[in-house]
């Protein structure tokens, strides 16, 4: 059985955006503060996060982290990338941490973490990594769990979910292709972004979506990679379909 944390569930600037006047952005209801999207997921004593934000240092405080086992990207956008530094205290006890990316994003974050994945004369202090580079193509072995990779559009740039035994994780996604959809037959529960309600060039908007959940049918879907145009998550909640869920922050959840 897979556990499965909610690190974050906002947009790349989170709830509250910095000086909105918008009204979910000053809801006093913990579950409209999001974080920026981010799940772990453990197993047996194992523990993987898939991407790593500007939040990361408070989302690993947060669920009380004590080690890492490696890091899936999606994608090499900054709220999914840009907390890789954080990982020094992991690669302090642990060595090199493991981390399973494309090779678009290889290059970017070699670009923008050149001192993490330049081997040579490292400054004291700088972790290192273990890169595995997979494609839509792959499987990628996480210990005992294989894991798939499903490839979606994000506007025009690749992005990846992951399929782990009958559970999947799916954000970013604007369009996906029949080919990558039968990789998300038969699902126990699915992780799906839902932006906002008017319709947005890159993300699925909450119609968008929910016309992907029926059309894949899981047993249980829980919406992520939320903005504050989505509205007040208790009053957008009431008008979902049975067994489909807006996540929040520090949620946690099963699935086999």
């Amino acid at each position: 059985m897979l556990k499965i944390t909610f690190l974050g569930t906002g947009t790349s600037q989170g709830i509250p955006i910095i000086g909105s006047k918008h009204p979910v952005c000053h809801s006093k209801d913990s579950k409209d503060k999001r974080l920026r999207v981010s799940v772990a997921i453990q197993w047996d004593d194992f523990f993987y996060v898939i991407d790593c934000g500007p939040d990361f240092r408070q989302q690993m405080l947060s669920c009380g982290a004590r080690r890492l086992d490696g890091i899936l990207f999606t994608h090499e956008h900054a709220d999914h990338t840009a907390g890789l530094d954080d990982i020094r205290p992991f690669f302090f006890r642990q060595g090199k941490i493991p981390m399973y990316m494309t090779t678009v994003v290889h290059k970017a974050l070699k670009n923008r973490f050149g001192y993490i994945f330049n081997d040579a004369n490292k400054y004291p202090g700088t972790p290192s990594v273990d890169i595995e580079v997979f494609d839509n193509s792959s499987e990628i072995q996480l210990q005992n769990k294989t894991v798939i990779p499903v490839e979606a559009m994000h506007y025009n740039s690749p992005v990846n979910g992951f399929r782990i035994d009958n559970f999947a994780y799916m954000t970013d996604v604007k369009t996906i292709s029949e080919e990558e959809k039968a990789k998300l037959n038969q699902l126990d529960v699915l992780v799906l972004n839902a932006l906002r309600i008017e319709p947005h060039p890159s993300h699925l908007n909450l119609a968008e979506a929910l016309e992907l959940v029926d059309e894949l049918k899981p047993k249980r879907t829980y919406f992520t990679h939320i903005s504050h145009l989505l509205g007040f998550h208790e009053e957008v909640e009431k008008t979902l379909p049975p067994n489909v869920f807006l996540a929040y922050d520090s949620l946690q959840i099963t699935s086999h």
